[in-house]
């Protein structure tokens, strides 16, 4: 496990830094992000990505179901911002009527690194559009299961397992197997196993956006994620396009994927 697992300020600040220099001006490219835009981000965990929105002026909501990570969220915004600033839902998406719990829809609805957590995509998708103003869009940032590190191995006791690539493609009980003969916890082998089960790739991913009434209309392959800039001091590589274009062999090669979709029947805001 990286020390900034354990270091929520320090991955503040990577998520920060990531959606001011890379995500934001990825959605301008297709719509401007203005003071007056509503912004709710989807597993938005201690909000580094929403402080990015508020320098902007931006009005910020953030759901979250982890309740020590919403503490941690406001009491780094608080350090930076007036309390309250920027709201906080700890329930569950299926379970918020967007009127009546929250006011409003949405401008700009983010989902960095959470939709790969989520299980049951297919009927999560469509529900965003519920929570989208017209005009609106939705930030997709997520790895392609089937990347190097899709698996999240990353979070592993053993420092051989958190860089060892690809072994979370194994079958469940070799991948099990290895994780107990390398003595991780049963609470990491359930973790994992979880984002084995919801991993998703960039194919699935595309399918359901197009079923869901939703129209991709930027995307943009990273062979270097962004956050790696931040993590590891390596800076983003963008895909060679003539891997990003190679159905199914795209998902080996390309740690992240920045999607802005927006529902197929309302025009863009220019």
């Amino acid at each position: 496990m990286f020390d900034f697992h354990q270091d929520k300020r320090r991955y503040f600040q990577m998520q920060y830094r990531t959606a001011a220099e890379y995500i934001i001006p990825f959605i301008a490219q297709q719509r401007p992000v203005i003071a007056t835009d509503r912004i709710l981000e989807i597993g938005c965990a201690e909000a580094g990505v929403l402080r990015a929105f508020r320098e902007l002026g931006c009005d910020c909501t953030g759901i979250e179901l982890s309740a020590s990570r919403v503490a941690n969220a406001e009491k780094f915004h608080a350090e930076i911002d007036a309390p309250g600033q920027v709201r906080f839902v700890t329930r569950d998406i299926y379970e918020i009527d967007v009127e009546h719990d929250l006011g409003h829809r949405f401008d700009v609805i983010v989902l960095k690194d959470v939709i790969e957590h989520i299980p049951d995509q297919a009927r999560f998708i469509p529900r965003l559009r519920a929570f989208l103003a017209p005009g609106g869009v939705i930030f997709f940032g997520f790895p392609p299961w089937q990347m190097p590190f899709g698996g999240h191995q990353q979070v592993c006791q053993s420092r051989v397992l958190s860089k060892l690539p690809w072994f979370h493609l194994l079958p469940t009980p070799l991948f099990q197997g290895v994780l107990r003969v390398f003595g991780e916890t049963r609470t990491t082998r359930r973790n994992l196993q979880e984002i084995k089960e919801t991993g998703i790739t960039i194919g699935r991913f595309e399918r359901i956006v197009r079923q869901s009434g939703l129209q991709i209309t930027q995307r943009t392959f990273w062979l270097l994620n962004p956050i790696y800039k931040y993590k590891f001091g390596r800076g983003a590589v963008k895909q060679a396009g003539v891997i990003a274009r190679l159905p199914g062999l795209n998902n080996f090669f390309t740690t992240a994927v920045y999607y802005v979709v927006r529902a197929a029947d309302q025009p863009p805001v220019s």
